[in-house]
């Protein structure tokens, strides 16, 4: 599975970004627009959950559980200094997705009993796409996680995140991850239709 988060760069926009995720085969958008108005912010998810439903695609916002019913949006992903994950099943019910962010067995140990739906599970490596990093997991720390969620019996599914590129791929999915996330890499690219086709080949290459 390849999750596509939304950012901006002096060539695209957050829906002009999104679409040509979807364009190179992603089925996942998750809109993160930090710091950004309550007007743009919604009109912007407006906009891409119309993509999402002509690519028949899952998405979601980052952190924001109160538009979530307003934009039409198929859940949440919550960081670590967002709503925790039991607080939000409260407010939108099992029938919508939502997942956190872990650095730690720790976190995912949490996340699990809050009944988060997935984990974003980072940083990779350092990634300017985000502030306030967490120190940097490496494959050894994908190891280390996806060993004890195996010891401990947590079959939640596990994204990579962080600074990947398409050619680490087949070493994450070798760790025990189950998809990776995926940002800057695309809207980098020359060519970022042609760079998520990329991506996706990776890991279904190795799923």
């Amino acid at each position: 599975m390849i999750q596509f988060i939304t950012h901006s760069n002096e060539r695209y926009d957050h829906v002009e970004g999104a679409k040509l995720a979807l364009q190179g085969g992603c089925r996942w958008i998750q809109l993160r627009m930090k710091d950004a108005m309550e007007i743009d912010f919604l009109r912007a998810a407006k906009k891409i959950r119309r993509l999402c439903d002509e690519y028949h695609a899952t998405f979601i916002l980052d952190d924001h559980v109160e538009w979530v019913g307003l934009t039409g949006a198929d859940g949440v992903h919550l960081g670590k200094n967002d709503m925790p994950v039991d607080e939000a099943r409260k407010m939108l019910g099992r029938n919508k997705i939502i997942g956190g962010t872990a650095n730690t067995f720790e976190d995912v140990e949490r996340l699990s009993r809050q009944e988060a739906d997935y984990i974003g599970c980072g940083p990779f490596r350092f990634t300017t796409t985000k502030k306030n990093l967490s120190p940097v997991l490496g494959l050894e720390g994908y190891r280390d996680i996806t060993a004890q969620m195996k010891a401990h019996d947590i079959q939640l599914p596990i994204v990579a995140i962080g600074g990947i590129l398409h050619q680490d791929i087949p070493a994450i999915m070798q760790t025990g991850v189950t998809g990776i996330a995926v940002s800057g890499a695309i809207l980098n690219a020359e060519n970022p239709v042609e760079e998520m086709r990329l991506f996706i080949s990776a890991t279904d290459n190795d799923m």
